[in-house]
C-alpha cells in the first residue's frame, strides 16, 4: 500500500467533508445521506480522498483566470502608477509656488491637492475591490463544475465520504481520485473568461444620492 501525508486533524461532514473555503464543503455537506441501512447492519465504509487547492493550481481554467486576473492587476497598475506621477508633479510645482501665493491661495490649492490624494487612495481601494470580487466570481464558476464531478465520481464508487486532502495525516494513495477530478474538470471547462466588474469608489455612491437630493430641495418661498 501506498500512504500519503498531509496537513493535520480531518474534519468530516457526514456524507462529504469540508473542502475548499467551506464552498465545496458546505454544499457537499448538504447533499442527501445515503440510504439508511437495514436494522442491525452497518453501510462499508468507502471513501475518497481530494486535493482541491492542487485542483485549483494545475486546472486548465484556474490557470486561466489567475492569467486573466494578473492582466487586470498590470492595467491597473500602469493606470494608478501614471495617476501617481501627476500628483508627484502637481506637488512639485505647488512647492514651488509657496513664495509668491498668498497664504490663503496657498492653502486652499493644499486642500485641492490633498483631494486628489484622498480620491485616487480610493481608487485604488475600489479597482481592489473590484478585482477580489471578479476573481471570486470566476472562481465559484469553477467550484461548481468541481462540485458536481466528485459527486458523480462519488456515486460511482458508492463513496460515504470524501476527504479534503491537505486535512489528513495518512491516508492510502489509492483512495485519491484528484488526477481523475482534474481531467474531467479540464474536459467539461477547459476555457473561463472572467467577467470583470466595474472598480466602485469607495463613499462615492453615497455622496452621490446626497448630493442629488441637496439639488432638488425647493428654494424658499419669498415673503408677500
Amino acid at each position: 500500500m501506498l500512504f500519503r501525508r498531509a496537513g493535520l486533524a480531518p474534519l468530516i461532514f457526514g456524507f462529504f467533508l469540508a473542502a475548499w473555503g467551506g464552498g465545496i464543503g458546505d454544499a457537499l455537506a448538504q447533499a442527501p445521506p445515503a440510504p439508511a441501512p437495514a436494522p442491525g447492519t452497518q453501510p462499508a465504509l468507502t471513501i475518497m480522498v481530494v486535493d482541491v487547492q492542487s485542483l485549483l493550481q494545475n486546472s486548465k481554467s484556474a490557470k486561466m483566470v489567475r492569467q486573466q486576473i494578473e492582466q487586470k492587476r498590470a492595467e491597473y497598475a500602469k493606470e494608478i502608477s501614471h495617476q501617481e506621477e501627476t500628483l508627484r508633479q502637481e506637488r512639485d510645482s505647488l512647492q514651488r509656488q509657496q513664495s509668491s501665493l498668498s497664504a490663503d491661495a496657498l492653502n486652499q490649492k493644499g486642500r485641492e491637492f490633498q483631494q486628489k490624494v484622498n480620491d485616487l487612495d480610493r481608487s485604488v481601494q475600489g479597482k481592489r475591490q473590484a478585482l477580489e470580487r471578479s476573481n471570486a466570481e470566476a472562481l465559484e464558476k469553477i467550484q461548481e463544475v468541481m462540485l458536481k464531478i466528485i459527486t458523480d465520481i462519488a456515486k460511482d464508487r458508492k463513496a460515504n465520504m470524501v476527504f479534503q486532502r491537505s486535512e489528513l495525516v495518512l491516508f492510502d494513495q489509492n483512495f485519491d481520485v484528484t488526477d481523475e477530478v482534474l481531467q474531467k474538470l479540464d474536459e467539461q471547462l477547459p476555457t473561463l473568461t472572467v467577467n470583470f466588474v466595474a472598480p466602485v469608489v469607495p463613499g462615492a455612491a453615497a455622496a452621490q444620492p446626497a448630493a442629488a437630493a441637496a439639488d432638488q430641495t425647493p428654494p424658499p418661498k419669498k415673503k408677500k
